[in-house]
Parts: C-alpha cells; structure tokens; sequence
C-alpha cells in the first residue's frame, strides 16, 4: 500500500506554506492514486492539528478523499484515506 508523508513541523508558523503542502500532497496522492497521506502536524498546543482539520474539512478537498482517522496512540499524526475509481469503472459511464 503506497503512502505519502507531510511533516509540518519545519513550516509550523507559515500559515500559506501549510496551506500549499497541505494542497500539493492531496492533488499528488490524487494523481498517482496513493491510499493514505499521513499527515504529522506535531503535538504542541494542537493549533496546527486544528488548522489541518478544517483545511481537510473545505468541501473542495473533502471531496477528494475518503475519511480521516486520528492516530489514537500519538496525538500529533493524522492519516487521510482515498479511494480511486478503478479504470474503466468510472462515474457516469453508461453500460450498453
């Protein structure tokens, strides 16, 4: 299972940068159909984890992934799942 991996803690301040690595992993696990972006904002004071959240909750990015799951034994990771359509098993196709 291919996974991606966006640690925040060197750009923990830089609230455009978060904004466009938090963009970019989600548009690349889109391309290349990765299952799972583990995402570490870091402990801390759970700012950064809380600014994740709701970059994850805007309706044009939940719409490409499948659900969240917060790490239930280190405070500081989230995982964000995908599904792909298969080739051929795309929305909207009509059999005949």
């Amino acid at each position: 299972m291919a996974k991606l991996v966006l640690d925040l803690h060197d750009i923990f301040n830089k609230s455009r940068e978060i904004d466009k690595a938090l963009r970019d992993v989600i548009r690349e696990a889109v391309e290349k159909r990765i299952d799972t972006v583990e995402i570490i904002p870091g402990k801390g004071s759970g700012q950064l984890k809380k600014k994740v959240l709701r970059f994850l909750d805007q309706k044009e990015i939940k719409a490409q992934y499948h659900r969240i799951d917060k790490d239930s034994k280190n405070f500081g990771r989230l995982f964000v799942y995908f599904k792909h359509e298969r080739p051929g098993k795309g929305k909207g196709r009509k059999r005949r």
